[in-house]
């Protein structure tokens, strides 16, 4: 099979420049490795939309047992340009999520995307937060500080949007400990705006891995007590991203072709019986939701979320939107104003 790419230019410079971040991100995450893991190159795994004829992507997925817990870069590609039926014209992104081993290294999540209608208008979606299992204070302030300096017009307002969006209200706490998102974002300048992207791509990149080489370096071992803080960090992680974020559902409902890459994000290890106690804080029908997760995982107290569970909790959350439209509704949102956010990867 063979991926074929998008037609448009715009959505051929996109894609440029996911991939230029996804190559940058992986020989940094790969050298990160030759210093302070076993030196386990990531592994990229190629996925194709409709046997490529609507494009599809390649991940690279962390080999190194001794400095990731789970990792993956997923850069993708959908377009319909055989299609005037669709709206969308293409869809072009790169989303990561980092979970490094040692318990004191924060996880990072980064997502930028353009997404080009038929008529050739388009916006991006830039998102990247912080998330660690036990906070460093000095490593929240770089990761904002980083993102400061490179958008100081946009970081007031996509902080406050990342802080709506990265919010639990089952838990009423946030996800991370600080947050970016660019909704829909078009200033009308192409140029300016395909800059900003790169440039805070970069920002995020660079500045993650000084921290996570730091954090590893001051922290060689860790300790029991560590390791707990990280599995109840990693459980919480695994339920924002099933129960409440609109770009992995979106995501999962527009097809199954990519179910193991869209759930990249989920952490290698989650606290059943953690998850399980939240249950009463969740309003209907997501409780029903949370029980479809919940029978899907492996019957242990601390399970394993391997690929094949991957897909089990994809369907999962298909059949549960299926039977519950409305609660789509119900779904994180950067804005004051619920909107629809796409994620056709």
């Amino acid at each position: 099979m063979k991926r074929i790419e998008a037609q448009f230019e715009k959505a051929q410079k996109a894609n440029a420049l996911v991939e230029a971040l996804q190559h940058h991100f992986v020989e940094k995450l790969n050298a990160l490795g030759k210093t302070v893991g076993d030196d386990q190159p990531f592994k990229a795994v190629e996925w194709f939309r409709d046997s490529g004829s609507h494009g599809g992507g390649v991940r690279f997925e962390a080999q190194d047992g001794a400095l990731f817990n789970r990792g993956s870069v997923n850069v993708s590609q959908v377009h319909y340009d055989d299609d005037e039926t669709k709206k969308l014209g293409s869809a072009t992104a790169i989303s990561t999520i980092i979970h490094p081993l040692n318990p004191h290294a924060p996880s990072m999540h980064m997502h930028i995307s353009w997404t080009q209608m038929r008529d050739a208008k388009g916006y991006w979606r830039m998102m990247a937060d912080l998330n660690p299992a036990i906070e460093d204070p000095v490593a929240t302030a770089a990761f904002a500080d980083a993102l400061k300096k490179a958008v100081p017009q946009q970081y007031k307002e996509a902080s406050a949007q990342g802080d709506r969006y990265f919010y639990i209200p089952a838990l009423k706490r946030h996800r991370g400990v600080t947050h970016f998102y660019l909704e829909n974002f078009n200033t009308e300048n192409e140029e300016a705006d395909y800059n900003l992207a790169h440039t805070v791509g970069l920002a995020v990149i660079d500045t993650y891995i000084s921290l996570v080489d730091s954090a590893v370096k001051e922290h060689p071992t860790f300790s029991k007590a560590d390791r707990e803080k990280q599995l109840a960090y990693h459980t919480l992680y695994l339920f924002q991203v099933l129960t409440l974020d609109r770009g992995t559902t979106s995501g999962l409902l527009v097809h199954n072709q990519n179910d193991v890459g869209i759930l990249g994000s989920i952490p290698a290890q989650i606290n059943k019986v953690l998850l399980r106690s939240w249950k009463a804080n969740v309003q209907r029908p997501q409780d029903e939701l949370l029980d479809a997760i919940l029978a899907v995982l492996p019957e242990s107290d601390i399970c394993d979320v391997e690929n094949e569970t991957k897909a089990a909790l994809a369907e999962a959350v298909r059949r549960h939107y299926s039977a519950h439209p409305e609660a789509l509704g119900m779904q994180a949102s950067g804005n004051t104003t619920p909107t629809t956010v796409q994620n056709h990867q």
